[in-house]
């Protein structure tokens, strides 16, 4: 069986410690690889390689530097098709699906091309007699990335991209349950000039994570999770010294105004809800419903259902795949046993593909959640729609900022000015108005707030660049030996 291993030194390596991780293929419901879990002395070997090639990539010219993400990105650009089909044979989502995250991943590529731009500081000339004052920003040392299975290529893309680019050098640890494009993207860095080192990938889990967490030589962390592990990675790696930006969880919320245009909400709804198997951070999991709204937008989400084609991604028709493993499908599909006092409309187990092999399970929507059933409280991350009724925007909105979550939402409106002033009131990170996925351009910065974020700095954009350097401020002066003189004082600017 295939072994998807490390890259260490700019090169694959078998892994030695003899503790094997099944890779499943989502479809088939059967093990297609593993990858041999990371030891200690591995995960300490990719921080040395790093450590070692970081004076000479900080060295190398910030054209050098853009060069390189120049030529990866091009190569990415020419393997777009073997990225996706990797992404879909590990993860199952469909090859359309997987194409669109590899096109997101390199608009960020794209952004940190422009480094020579983007790390210039900034100069004050005379800010005393004969003293300038000046800002640069320079690279941290050896950053690390911990990625999620959903986005496989795409995620480790937002945060590599930008710290390399910044002089950084790179640890790579992606999920367990669908690692191999983390190799591929790998090999396309090296084939870009990327010099060995720079860029290490460790294979593994929670061993691997925490020996990262606390190696003295990794100076910042990302990591992109579920919101119980981002807060212990940001306690953990704060409490190390480290600078740390953990994303976690969300429950995204779209609230459909009265005046809304159903059709299109509902069309929103679906492809929000349901892309990826509902597997992703900005998926809408709620629809809040004001109003007279309800029914007719009820009635037309469910209608739309019925024609989604789920399937394996091998299948060309297919718009939504599996879900990652059987725990997890079955997990989700638990919250379709219990309803409480909620209707379920459509019931995804009943759909004939959720009973065959794979890890299936057909689009569900739930109507009249009440917001202290689990349906509603839990990130359930799957294709559950929940639908809370409320009477008013007022409700509707304190229903959002009460949520723990604060990563996206959207508003379905025709009115502008209450478009507007939801985006004034709402306490969330990223705003949708008639926009249901509202993850923004490379050249904004992706994050939440609340529960949804721990740290300062959102992922990707100019927060990325933030985050991988820290600034430091020069004050100079040139004077004339003969106007040298001793003073005690505070320096004076005036």
């Amino acid at each position: 069986m295939r072994e998807i291993k490390h890259w260490l030194d700019g090169a694959a390596v078998e892994g030695t410690s003899g503790r094997r991780l099944p890779v499943w293929d989502p479809a088939t419901g059967e093990q297609q690889a593993y990858v041999v879990a990371a030891t200690k002395a591995e995960t300490d070997r990719a921080v040395a390689s790093a450590l070692k090639a970081f004076p000479a990539w900080r060295a190398a010219s910030l054209s050098r530097r853009a060069e390189v993400m120049f030529r990866f990105r091009e190569l990415v650009d020419a393997n777009r098709k073997e990225i996706a089909a990797l992404v879909s044979a590990e993860h199952g989502k469909t090859v359309a699906d997987a194409a669109g995250e590899v096109a997101r991943g390199l608009e960020n590529v794209e952004f940190a091309t422009g480094a020579p731009h983007l790390l210039k500081g900034g100069y004050s000339e005379q800010a005393s007699n004969g003293v300038d004052v000046y800002s640069i920003r320079q690279p941290l040392g050896v950053v690390a990335g911990i990625t999620p299975f959903n986005f496989p290529a795409m995620v480790p893309m937002w945060m590599f991209a930008n710290a390399l680019v910044c002089g950084n050098t790179f640890v790579l640890k992606p999920s367990e349950k669908d690692p191999s494009v983390s190799l591929l993207l790998a090999d396309l860095l090296r084939q870009a000039g990327l010099p060995d080192g720079v860029f290490n990938v460790v294979q593994g889990d929670r061993e691997a994570v925490e020996t990262l967490l606390a190696h003295p030589d990794v100076q910042a962390l990302s990591f992109v999770g579920s919101t119980p592990i981002a807060k212990a990675v940001y306690e953990a790696g704060t409490r190390a010294g480290k600078r740390v930006q953990a994303l976690g969880g969300a429950k995204n919320h779209m609230v459909v105004l009265p005046d809304a245009d159903v059709n299109s909400a509902a069309d929103a709804a679906v492809s929000a809800g349901y892309g990826s198997a509902g597997e992703r951070c900005m998926a809408i999991s709620v629809v809040v419903a004001v109003g007279a709204v309800a029914d007719p937008l009820v009635h037309a989400i469910s209608e739309r259902i019925g024609r989604i084609a789920v399937g394996p991604a091998s299948d060309p028709a297919a718009e939504m795949g599996p879900l990652i493993t059987r725990e997890h499908r079955d997990k989700v599909a638990g919250y379709l046993s219990e309803p409480g006092t909620a209707e379920v409309v459509v019931d995804g187990r009943d759909a004939p593909v959720s009973n065959g092999p794979g890890f299936f399970l057909g689009a569900s929507l739930v109507d009249k959640v009440s917001t202290d059933s689990p349906l509603y409280t839990d990130e359930i991350f799957g294709p559950v729609l929940s639908v809370v009724r409320v009477d008013s925007y007022d409700e509707a909105l304190k229903l959002v900022n009460d949520n723990e979550y604060g990563n996206g939402t959207a508003i379905f409106t025709r009115d502008g000015g209450a478009a507007r002033q939801f985006q004034y009131d709402v306490v969330c990170g990223m705003v949708g108005v008639n926009v249901p996925v509202p993850v923004p351009v490379a050249y904004y910065s992706f994050g939440g707030w609340k529960s949804s974020l721990f740290g300062d700095l959102h992922m990707y954009g100019p927060e990325g660049i933030q985050f991988y350097t820290r600034s430091k401020v020069v004050t100079s002066r040139w004077p004339d030996p003969a106007t040298s003189e001793v003073d005690l004082g505070f320096p004076k600017v005036r």
